[in-house]
């Protein structure tokens, strides 16, 4: 006897090629509270997609993150000298101000 499966039966592989394609989006929300009164509130987001389709969607936030992009560090160097030089000039226009 022969079994037989249907033609067009999705694999897992399939199914995850098609999540990770179009992207899935769960979302929730957790309230706890006493007798009316909320106490605590968790928002929970979750999106699985590709890499691709989160950059199409804009969603790159691990390019910018320090501890996950080298590039990311450099940039972090850029702003933290950007901001020293920034302070620098303030604290020579507060000097200057202060001598008039």
């Amino acid at each position: 006897m022969a079994v037989q499966h249907a033609s067009e039966s999705s694999t897992i592989v399939d199914v995850l090629e098609k999540i990770l394609d179009k992207g899935v989006v769960i979302a929730g929300d957790i309230t706890v509270g006493i007798a009316d009164v909320e106490l605590l509130t968790i928002k929970i987001r979750l999106i699985v997609a590709s890499v691709d389709k989160a950059k199409e969607i804009g969603m790159d936030w691990w390019e910018n993150d320090p501890y996950l992009s080298s590039k990311a560090s450099e940039g972090n160097r850029t702003l933290e000298e950007e901001n020293k030089e920034l302070m620098e000039r303030i604290r020579l226009l507060e000097e200057n101000a202060g001598s008039k």
